[in-house]
């Protein structure tokens, strides 16, 4: 048994041993260091006492109940379950995680005679892997440039939408805008004021949109945002606030100030709609903004 206990502690995976009163009889050198729980605290105690959440966790209740019965396995995936055992990250990987995220397997341990003595659990750290993910989805979903979402990404939510617009009679607003005159902005400027005009105005933007809106660059100077649980006229009231911001802001261009408008069109989903009518509507409502003066929003 020692030398099981020194391949336990050396081991880069945590591993605890629960009785069939989910008391803990084993507490690995990873549980310790990642949980800050010494194995002499923990060992004898019921492992609801320092982590309740796990009462709470009906799959893992469920679960351990299974194992003891009729000696089945579990997993808890990263991607179901996210973590058992709230870990601070550990990683040195850039992550955006409050916690550490985890696989998880559970199983019997049996004696000699096959009976379920207990619970075993092994617990994987899956951060970097989760962030790795988490980065390349979010380069497949953001534009380069300006940061926010790309069109692909607003065409896809766009479609969830309108899904649930169908089933549910929920509201739906788009808003579309571009920037007025901007290829006066790169001839005068050039192209690098361009681009910072681009990521200036979408983060100016993106600063008053709720996080359940989708702001996307469309392409080009043009951007949509995709607005959840909003009519007309509050589409409309938001788009104006948009249009303010940017009349007033200074783009501090390597010390000179550059002002831009924007030119915005609205529509609702209606009943009757189709994706296409919807879109197209906001898009005939952003040219009669254009057409009709710029710096202004028609719905």
């Amino acid at each position: 048994m020692h030398e099981l206990q020194q391949i336990f502690d050396t081991i880069n995976l945590g591993l605890v041993i629960l009785d069939r009163d989910l008391k803990v009889r084993h507490w690995n050198r990873w549980m310790a260091r990642c949980s800050k729980i010494a194995p002499e605290a923990i060992l004898g105690r019921p492992v609801f006492d320092f982590f309740p959440t796990l009462q709470v966790h009906q799959s893992f209740r469920r679960n351990c109940k299974s194992v003891l019965a009729f000696g089945s396995y579990a997993f808890f995936s990263q991607k179901l379950h996210r973590y058992l055992f709230p870990f601070p990250p550990t990683s040195s990987f850039e992550v955006k995680f409050e916690q550490m995220q985890q696989s998880c397997t559970m199983g019997p341990l049996r004696d000699d005679g096959r009976a379920i003595t207990g619970i075993f659990l092994t617990v994987e750290d899956m951060t970097e892997s989760a962030a790795n993910e988490q980065k390349l989805i979010e380069m497949n979903s953001t534009d380069a440039l300006t940061g926010v979402y790309n069109r692909r990404y607003l065409e896809t939510r766009m479609k969830e939408e309108f899904g649930r617009h169908r089933r549910h009679s929920r509201r739906l607003t788009l808003v579309m805008f571009d920037i007025d005159h901007f290829k006066r902005v790169n001839d005068s400027h050039g192209h690098a004021c361009g681009d910072f005009i681009l990521q200036s105005v979408a983060g100016a933007v993106a600063e008053r949109v709720r996080i359940t809106d989708c702001l996307a660059r469309y392409g080009g100077e043009e951007f949509s945002c995709l607005l959840q649980e909003t009519d007309l006229a509050a589409g409309i009231l938001l788009a104006e606030r948009f249009r303010c911001q940017i009349e007033a802001t200074d783009h501090d261009f390597k010390g000179t100030p550059v002002k831009v408008t924007i030119s915005l069109g609205v529509s609702e989903l209606r009943d009757d709609d189709t994706l296409e009518q919807f879109v197209k509507r906001a898009d005939e409502a952003m040219y009669r903004a254009k057409t009709g003066g710029r710096n202004r929003v028609c719905g």
